[in-house]
């Protein structure tokens, strides 16, 4: 079996196995993806979407936050850790929306890549969950699973990842099987404990299941 033989097969199976993965952010404006994206480095999903709850009852929208001012969105967002920084990050990149595309978050690559604190991965999840475009989202979840299946060969730099993949993955495909990936990374493929191989959907077909 080759590689796009053996990636058509996985995304087979994680559809049967997650037929309703998403993305576990919480948000209903597609700019509340992008603070929450920012807010997950490094912190889980869970505690990024109960802070946002009071980073929102105080800054409901773009320009409140943009006013508000990084000092005063640090103050809230700081059990996420890098408080510092992701606030710095925030406040620019709402001011810019504010500023230069009326309050309107970007539907390109290209002018995602301009916000403050945006990088691929941020990028293609708003491309994919927000726009519905093509995207394929290499956080470490993704990392690790494709080079544990063998789908790549030691590679970690995520955009060479996200290359690769684009070569396997056809596009349609391409965010809701990283949806899938994430899920199936913390039920089953873990990173901290042992993968539970003997209940994987994939372990007929995946490199580490068959070592």
């Amino acid at each position: 079996m080759n590689k796009k033989e053996l990636a058509l097969n996985v995304i087979d199976l994680l559809k049967e196995e997650y037929p309703d993965s998403g993305c576990s952010l919480e948000y209903t404006e597609p700019w509340k993806l992008l603070v929450s994206v920012r807010l997950a480095a490094q912190c889980t999903d869970a505690r990024v979407n109960v802070v946002v709850q009071n980073l929102y009852a105080k800054y409901p929208d773009i320009d409140s936050l943009a006013n508000a001012g990084a000092d005063a969105i640090e103050e809230i967002v700081r059990p996420c850790g890098l408080g510092r920084s992701k606030a710095k990050d925030i406040y620019a990149c709402m001011t810019m929306l504010r500023d230069v595309y009326g309050g309107v978050v970007p539907d390109t690559m290209e002018e995602l890549l301009k916000l403050p604190g945006v990088g691929r991965k941020s990028a293609n999840l708003v491309l994919g969950d927000i726009y519905g475009k093509p995207a394929i989202v290499t956080d470490t979840h993704c990392i690790r699973l494709v080079n544990r299946i063998g789908l790549v060969d030691g590679e970690k730099d995520p955009y060479k990842v996200e290359k690769a993949l684009w070569k396997l993955i056809p596009a349609e495909e391409g965010n809701s099987f990283c949806h899938r990936l994430v899920d199936h990374g913390r039920a089953v493929c873990t990173a901290r404990t042992k993968p539970y191989c003997d209940k994987c959907c994939l372990k007929d077909i995946c490199k580490k299941c068959g070592v």
